[in-house]
């Protein structure tokens, strides 16, 4: 585990996609391809503003997936994860391909569909972000760490839902969804590397616990991360505020 803290968002989300994009250069140099994995919210958007104007990455290598969508939410939504990406990424640097989640019609069959897409290759760079209540991807505590499905349809606990209405995707509590599909937690560790772009000072009790739980537990979600080989954490100074300063070296 490496952990880096900046003293602001812009400076971390900078620093977390220097390492996405030299990363994304070496894969492709290697395997001739990279499989990028990404994650969304309001948190990402300094790091997708810094990562998607660098023109020396080879895009049209990059196959991109992305962890998770509402259940019968319109890709028009404005909380749409589908739309977010596509808006903030796709349309962007127009990638080689994209699969996104679907959680519209026939939510199974998308699954399956996405899931044979996904496990063709393993995901090379996995951009995972950590929830408020701990959460990675929808896992919400207790998260389940036995499934081996690549993605599940999930419910979502109340403070996730107080999120998503906090970063502004919705007018009311009552209209956030109860579901979603998710990529589990035992395919996020199946990824060769994990970045972790975790600002703001909302995050910094789940930060806290993440790192200081003594061992890992499904009631924080994030701390199997602290079991992956190649997990990088970028923080800023509010989202590292309720931690030792000796944890962070």
């Amino acid at each position: 585990m490496k952990i880096y803290v900046d003293d602001s968002a812009a400076a971390l989300g900078q620093r977390a996609a220097d390492e996405t994009a030299k990363r994304i250069c070496e894969t492709v140099e290697k395997r001739g391809e990279c499989r990028l994995l990404l994650s969304t919210g309001a948190s990402q958007f300094p790091f997708f503003d810094a990562l998607t104007v660098k023109k020396y990455v080879p895009w049209d290598r990059v196959v991109m997936f992305h962890l998770d969508e509402f259940v019968g939410m319109a890709d028009s939504h404005p909380a749409s994860f589908r739309r977010y990406l596509r808006e903030r990424f796709v349309d962007k640097v127009r990638p080689k391909a994209y699969y996104f989640v679907n959680g519209e019609g026939d939510v199974q069959a998308n699954i399956a569909a996405l899931t044979a897409r996904l496990r063709e290759a393993p995901i090379d760079i996995a951009l995972i972000g950590i929830g408020e209540n701990g959460h990675i991807a929808f896992n919400d505590p207790p998260a389940d760490f036995d499934s081996r499905e690549a993605y599940r349809v999930v419910t979502l606990e109340e403070r996730c839902r107080r999120q998503q209405l906090g970063e502004g995707w919705f007018a009311s509590l009552e209209e956030v969804p109860d579901q979603a599909v998710s990529m589990t937690v035992h395919q996020i560790m199946q990824s060769r590397a994990i970045l972790s772009v975790v600002p703001d000072a909302r995050k910094a009790e789940a930060i806290s616990k993440t790192l200081r739980a003594p061992a890992v537990t499904n009631l924080i979600p994030a701390t199997i991360l602290r079991e992956h080989p190649d997990w990088t954490l970028y923080l800023d100074r509010d989202s590292a505020s309720m931690v030792d300063e000796s944890r962070l070296h």
